[in-house]
C-alpha cells in the first residue's frame, strides 16, 4: 500500500517476479499517485515539483525508467556553486558530500578564510577516533576538520539532500560510502580520499531525467505494473487473518475491507507506525522515532529577454548565512530539452525549508515567493518579476536519519520479517533518493517471495 514511487515499484516487481495470475492492488490515500514525484506546467512548460533528477551511478531508477519505456537524457551541466559570504564559490570537485579529500582544491574556492583553512590539516595529527556503531556527521566533522568545513561545505550539501541539520544526522546512514573508511582511517581527509578511490574516478554524466521531468515516472511505472490503483483509499487498519491480511480502507462511515495474501507497506514512517501498532508493535515503536522535515519547492519562470541565463546547474546556500533559500537549480541550463520547449523562458527551482524552519513554510505562497526573489536579487542580480511562480509544499517528506538509524532499520525489518506476508519499503529506511526507494521496494518484494516459497 502506498502510491509513491516505492509502492509503484513494488507493484512492478510483484508483476515481474510473482507467479502468473497474481493480483496486485495499490492503495493510495491521496487523490494522485507519485508521492514526492510530480510534474506540472509553469508558464506553459512542464517543470518538476519534487525530485528532478536520477543518479546514474545507481542502476535501480535507470533500469525502472527503461522498463517503463522512458528514455533518459543526461543533464547538460552539473557544475554547481555554493553561495556564501556574498559570492558564488565553486563546489570543490574532491569531496564526499562536502567532506574534503584535497586541500589544494578546497583552498582555490575561497569557501574558507586562510585561518579556517589552516585548521583543516590538523586532522591528520589527531588520534584515531574511537567510534561505536555510529556518530553525528556534524559533531565529527567539526571536531576533525573545524566548524568552517561543517558550516560552509557539509551543511549545504547534506542539507540539500535531507533538509536536516548535520549535527543530528547519522554518518553511517547519510554517508554510507564514507563510513567504512572513517572506521579504518585515522584522518577524515584520508577517509574521504579512500572513499573516492573505492568509488573510482567519475566519468561521463552524473544525473539524468526523462524528457519532460522525473514526475512522468510514476504514471509510467503504474502502467507497466498493470496493478489496480485506487486513489483516495486511506488504509485505517491492518489486521492479520488466518489466510493473510485484512485492510480497513476508506472513511470511517463507509469503510471497506480489502483482503490480501501479503502486504508491502510503502508509507512514511509515521503512517507505517500507525498501521503496524497492532500486529508488529516493536516495529511501530522504532518507526515513531524517525522524525521528518518539511520543505517547499518554488518554481519560477522569467523572460530570457530581460534575465540572462546563469552559468552552471545552480547553487547551494549554507544555513549559517541566514538565507531563505537552501538551494537553487537553473532548470533551463541543467536540462537541454527546455531549449526546445521554452527557448524564450528561463526556469528556476528554489528549495526552501529545513528541519526547524517550519515557520517559513507556514507563510502565504506570495510571501515565500517574495523571500526567494529577494535572495535571487542578491545572488544573481535578478530584479525583474517572474512570468509565473508556483509554490509546492512537501510536508514531512524527508525522513531524518538520526544517529543509530541503521540499527533502528535493522530492528524494524527483523520484527516485520518475523510476521508472514508483510514487508516494508520507502524513503524511511535506506535513502531518500529515487533509486534508493526503488531498491527498498525490490528487496521487500524479494523477501516476500522467498517467504512464500519456503
Amino acid at each position: 500500500m502506498g502510491g509513491g514511487i516505492s509502492g509503484l515499484a513494488a507493484a512492478w516487481f510483484l508483476r515481474r517476479d510473482a507467479p502468473p495470475g497474481t493480483r496486485v492492488t495499490v492503495l493510495e490515500a491521496s487523490d494522485r499517485i507519485g508521492g514526492a514525484l510530480r510534474v506540472s506546467d509553469l508558464a506553459g512548460v512542464p517543470l518538476d515539483e519534487g525530485a528532478e533528477s536520477l543518479l546514474l551511478r545507481r542502476p535501480e531508477a535507470v533500469d525502472l525508467a527503461a522498463a517503463a519505456g522512458l528514455d533518459l537524457e543526461d543533464a547538460a551541466t552539473t557544475s554547481a556553486a555554493i553561495w556564501t559570504r556574498r559570492a558564488m564559490r565553486a563546489v570543490p570537485a574532491s569531496t564526499v558530500m562536502g567532506v574534503p579529500a584535497d586541500l589544494r582544491a578546497l583552498a582555490t574556492t575561497g569557501l574558507l578564510t586562510p585561518r579556517e583553512l589552516a585548521r583543516v590539516p590538523l586532522d591528520a595529527w589527531l588520534p584515531k577516533a574511537r567510534l561505536g556503531e555510529d556518530v553525528s556527521v556534524g559533531r565529527f566533522v567539526a571536531t576533525r576538520l573545524g566548524r568552517a568545513v561543517l558550516d560552509r561545505l557539509v551543511e549545504p550539501l547534506l542539507g540539500g539532500v535531507y533538509a536536516g541539520q548535520a549535527e543530528q544526522l547519522s554518518m553511517a546512514a547519510t554517508l554510507p560510502q564514507l563510513w567504512p573508511h572513517v572506521l579504518e582511517q585515522r584522518s577524515l581527509l584520508a577517509a574521504a580520499r579512500a572513499s573516492r578511490r573505492t568509488a573510482g574516478a567519475a566519468s561521463g554524466a552524473v544525473f539524468a531525467a526523462p524528457r519532460g521531468g522525473v514526475g512522468r515516472l510514476p504514471d509510467a511505472v503504474a502502467a507497466l505494473s498493470r496493478a489496480e490503483v485506487r486513489t483516495r483509499s486511506t488504509v485505517r487498519e491492518l489486521r492479520r487473518t488466518p489466510e493473510g491480511w485484512a485492510l480497513t480502507v476508506g472513511p470511517v462511515r463507509d469503510a471497506q475491507v480489502v483482503l490480501a495474501d501479503a502486504v508491502v507497506l510503502a508509507a512514511p514512517a509515521a503512517a507505517a507506525a500507525r498501521l503496524l501498532r497492532r500486529e508488529v508493535p516493536a516495529a511501530a515503536t522504532e518507526l515513531t522515532q524517525v522524525r521528518a522535515a518539511s520543505m517547499a519547492v518554488v518554481g519560477l519562470a522569467f523572460s530570457r529577454a530581460t534575465v540572462p541565463t546563469p552559468a552552471g546547474s545552480g547553487f547551494l546556500v549554507p544555513p549559517v548565512d541566514g538565507r531563505t533559500v537552501k538551494a537553487v537549480t537553473f532548470s533551463s541550463s541543467k536540462w537541454g530539452w527546455y531549449a526546445d520547449a521554452a527557448p524564450g523562458t528561463l526556469l528556476l527551482r528554489a528549495s526552501v525549508g529545513r528541519l526547524g524552519e517550519e515557520a517559513t513554510l507556514q507563510r502565504e505562497d506570495g510571501e515565500i515567493v517574495d523571500l526567494v526573489l529577494a535572495d535571487l536579487t542578491d545572488a544573481l542580480g535578478i530584479t525583474d518579476p517572474p512570468l509565473d511562480a508556483r509554490v509546492t509544499r512537501w510536508g514531512g517528506a524527508l525522513p531524518q536519519y538520526a544517529v543509530g538509524h541503521r540499527s533502528r532499520v535493522e530492528r524494524v525489518r527483523a520484527a516485520v520479517t518475523a510476521v508472514p506476508g508483510l514487508a516494508v519499503c520507502g524513503a524511511a529506511y535506506d535513502g531518500v533518493g529515487v533509486a534508493a526507494c526503488i531498491a527498498t521496494a525490490e528487496a521487500a518484494v524479494a523477501g516476500l517471495l522467498r517467504q512464500s516459497q519456503s
